[in-house]
């Protein structure tokens, strides 16, 4: 590529436009490949070029609160670290007091200043959400980020006290309504953001309209993980439509494809086949603390992927009109006991 002096600069014959353009054909090219996007090599690779978006600045999220669920692990335990890393106050929602101690230790090793709390969440039971909602409330004066990582992945279908199948509650319904609950911290920030971590594996699945628990045919779990992980990526432009007008900045993203103990655990021949070409934690964490923390706000109602605004849809057949999507949120706000209508108007 001749003329690229690297991720600062552009030299030589091609100059700027040409070199983005580069920048871009390459992107381009490794998020077609899937194996080139998704894997380590596709972080890798754009870091290099010349259009990957400046790092957030040291300490720019200092007096800011951010809650990250499932962090006692994994994606979760990755991104809490970078956003303490950057001054944030972070609110470790984890399912047991003896996880969320463990996930406070090891941030410490890397970010031995960081103001650090935890909070017990099971997103799954809704009781459990309103209990966290109500304390965040009640204890935080503002909530300037959500960081909505925690996930589940079952080997046989299961449903929650509340009655709804275990990835619906925990990746779609759960998410929501605690944002619906927290959203007078979200409004004392000014000008919040909430990031849904969802999956490259959504690009399998459309839109599960007529069957959004997962009560029809043989059940699969990476199914019922895709399916749930299309729906949070439908719902993003609706949701930062519902809460935009309150200053809250709603964002997707998937991380690629990770070495963390949850695709061990439910992936597991995945795992043994692809580990040389799995992203650690931390870079795949890269785009939650950047969507996080980037100045100028990223634009809203978007999937991200290495920073970089993405396709939704890449397989015939997995499309859906808007009629879909807003019925999708009528099953979910019934669910919910909310309000279908957001403050632009009817949906």
């Amino acid at each position: 590529m001749t003329g690229l002096s690297g991720p600062t600069g552009v030299v030589g014959p091609i100059g700027v436009h040409g070199g983005r353009l580069l920048a871009r054909t390459a992107d381009a090219v490794l998020d077609g490949t899937v194996v080139g996007g998704f894997s380590r090599l596709g972080i890798v690779a754009r870091r290099a070029l010349p259009a990957w978006p400046a790092d957030p600045e040291p300490e720019s999220l200092r007096d800011r609160t951010a809650l990250v669920t499932g962090a006692g692990s994994g994606i979760g335990l990755a991104a809490a670290a970078g956003l303490a890393a950057l001054g944030a106050r972070v609110l470790l929602g984890v399912r047991s007091q003896e996880k969320g101690a463990a996930a406070e230790q090891r941030i410490r090793v890397t970010v031995p200043n960081a103001n650090l709390a935890i909070v017990m969440n099971d997103v799954a039971d809704l009781g459990s959400v309103r209990s966290t909602a109500r304390d965040i409330i009640s204890n935080e004066p503002r909530l300037d980020i959500i960081v909505h990582n925690a996930g589940v992945l079952p080997h046989e279908r299961e449903e929650t006290a509340d009655g709804h199948e275990v990835t619906f509650a925990t990746h779609v319904l759960g998410p929501i309504l605690l944002t619906e609950l927290a959203r007078p911290a979200l409004r004392a920030s000014g000008k919040s953001r909430v990031i849904f971590v969802s999956s490259g594996g959504m690009y399998t699945q459309r839109l599960p309209v007529d069957d959004p628990e997962y009560r029809a045919g043989g059940y699969k779990g990476a199914t019922a993980y895709a399916r749930t992980k299309r729906m949070q990526v439908a719902l993003t432009p609706l949701l930062a439509q519902r809460w935009g007008s309150e200053g809250v900045d709603v964002h997707a993203m998937h991380p690629g494809w990770a070495d963390t103990p949850g695709v061990v655990d439910a992936l597991p021949g995945f795992h043994r086949v692809m580990k040389p070409l799995l992203r650690d934690a931390k870079a795949a964490a890269d785009t939650i603390v950047w969507l996080a923390a980037a100045q100028p706000p990223p634009p809203v109602g978007r999937f991200w992927h290495d920073r970089r605004s993405r396709a939704v849809h890449r397989l015939p057949g997995t499309r859906q009109s808007s009629e879909d999507v807003l019925r999708i949120w009528r099953y979910c706000a019934h669910a919910l006991g909310i309000s279908p209508v957001h403050p632009a108007g009817p949906s």
